[in-house]
């Protein structure tokens, strides 16, 4: 899970195979900690760049509605890949498979969000605008009751209240 800013406008490319091309969109999202030096007292910032990559109906969300500096939450998966580069040196590169992207921030902040083809692009591809929460369970008013143990005249305790495994 991840929260940041895209550092770039996303590139969308559609693969070409079969009965339908393939829409995938990559872009690279910042990651921001920030943190008081303990030795100086000053705000430290680190910022952290991940490769993101968004197949098929998250492609569609990550084309209509992200751009440079637009604020997402992203849920996904890590994939590390390898290829060898011109000189034949071997490569690796890691990267975020997108399984759920929600866009994030003020709606000043990214004029997509105001779009109206958004609601309906996250009814369409079931995403929401926040993470999902749990929700409350119902309280059980209605459950049978279990019958009152019989009462210990002497002990004041149930007769079926002991620890004893057997």
């Amino acid at each position: 899970m991840l929260i940041g800013n895209a550092g770039q406008d996303p590139e969308v490319r559609y693969l070409e195979g079969g009965t339908s091309n393939t829409k995938v969109a990559t872009f690279r999202l910042a990651t921001t900690d920030r943190y008081r030096d303990r030795n100086s007292g000053e705000t430290r910032e680190q910022t952290e760049w991940h490769n993101i990559v968004a197949w098929r109906n998250a492609a569609d969300i990550v084309e209509k509605f992200v751009k440079k500096g637009t604020q997402v939450y992203i849920e996904g998966r890590l994939r590390t890949r390898s290829w060898d580069d011109q000189n034949g040196n071997k490569r690796y590169t890691t990267e975020i498979i997108v399984d759920n992207i929600q866009l994030l921030g003020r709606k000043s902040d990214n004029p997509a969000s105001q779009d109206s083809q958004y609601q309906g692009a996250q009814q369409q591809y079931g995403q929401t605008s926040a993470p999902a929460q749990p929700q409350p369970r119902p309280a059980a008013a209605a459950a049978p009751q279990a019958p009152a143990a019989a009462q210990n005249p002497v002990t004041g305790t149930a007769e079926d209240d002991d620890d004893l495994p057997f």
